[in-house]
């Protein structure tokens, strides 16, 4: 079976459960369609024989459907899984020659849900969390199975892990918790400003818990240099240095999936998105911290202008964010 997902990579490593799932219980074997910064994510995967990257130029103009026409020629005799239903790949079902499936995107549901402020749809949009509406392309909605059995996964090799445990090395002490700091978001409204970020960390500090940062984005000070990861690291060596923390502390951001996906807590804040556009991590010991207010949600995506000044987020304060973590730690 051959299954697109396009991007983000958030939203691409949320398809790695529900490939997992499905491959478990009926035995198929998956190629997976993707941007190519995304083929990482599916190395070492049980379920995923082959991954085709496609990058930018793959998918502009005249070369897209070149290349849809390719892969289609190459898979012609098997079903499509659209995991991302939007006109790219509409355009690639178009041409399909076998069955297509799709997943239960919602759209119009989450729509309606943030033009009535929340009066339609909360129940079916709650119904669903993003691998469980994915897993709809494959099975009746009736017998979709519960998020625990769709949770992304990502597999490490024993020298990835490695690797991250030598580099974590002068960062650890016996007996100290080791956490990773991710202050970045696509869209600054879904984390922290950075002066917070810093009043967390000294906080951190104060408790005796070691920490370090990841991810990808500017404005980090030069006085963290000695525990920062900073735009350092693969996409295969940030899922290594997570697996080797902890716990993850971060907004809605991709990295949070990451965590999830090698079996670390994450502690979230949400603030202009929610959890009924189905992104909350899974994991059994992860986290999400959100303020009751009444503009919340305040777009699907968290890239709208703030009259408040992003009090949905900004209001989440480090103490709070500090309790919950130690809370976490204990157990």
């Amino acid at each position: 079976m051959v299954a697109v997902r396009f991007s983000s990579m958030g939203d691409v490593v949320l398809t790695t459960g529900v490939l997992l799932d499905w491959h478990k219980k009926h035995g198929t074997m998956f190629t997976v369609v993707t941007k190519e910064a995304f083929e990482p994510l599916f190395e070492n995967h049980p379920a995923v024989q082959n991954v085709i990257g496609c990058d930018e130029n793959d998918l502009r103009g005249q070369n897209q459907p070149i290349l849809f026409r390719r892969i289609m020629e190459m898979y012609k005799d098997s079903p499509l899984l659209d995991l991302h239903r939007n006109l790219r790949t509409g355009m690639m079902a178009r041409i399909w020659r076998d069955a297509i499936l799709i997943y239960k995107k919602m759209s119009f549901a989450r729509r309606i849900f943030l033009w009535s402020k929340g009066l339609f749809f909360g129940d079916a949009l709650r119904k669903y969390n993003v691998p469980q509406r994915y897993a709809i392309g494959l099975y009746d909605e009736a017998d979709v199975p519960g998020p625990e059995e769709l949770r992304p996964c990502v597999f490490l090799s024993p020298e990835e892990k490695l690797w991250a445990q030598e580099k974590l090395t002068a960062l650890k002490e016996e007996g100290k918790a080791l956490v990773a700091l991710h202050p970045f978001a696509t869209h600054s409204a879904k984390s922290w400003p950075m002066d917070v970020w810093m009043q967390f960390a000294s906080m951190l500090r104060e408790n005796g818990i070691r920490y370090f940062w990841v991810g990808r984005g500017e404005g980090l000070p030069d006085t963290e240099a000695s525990r920062s990861f900073v735009n350092e690291t693969s996409l295969r060596e940030l899922c290594a240095l997570l697996e080797a923390a902890d716990v993850l502390v971060t907004g809605d951001s991709g990295p949070m999936h990451l965590a999830t996906a090698v079996q670390t807590p994450a502690l979230a804040m949400f603030g202009p998105t929610c959890r009924e556009w189905g992104f909350f991590p899974s994991g059994e010991k992860d986290r999400v911290i959100q303020l009751d207010m009444p503009c919340r949600p305040c777009s699907l995506h968290g890239s709208g202008v703030c009259s408040k000044g992003n009090a949905c987020i900004t209001g989440i304060t480090p103490e709070c964010i500090l309790e919950e973590l130690q809370h976490m730690l204990d157990n």
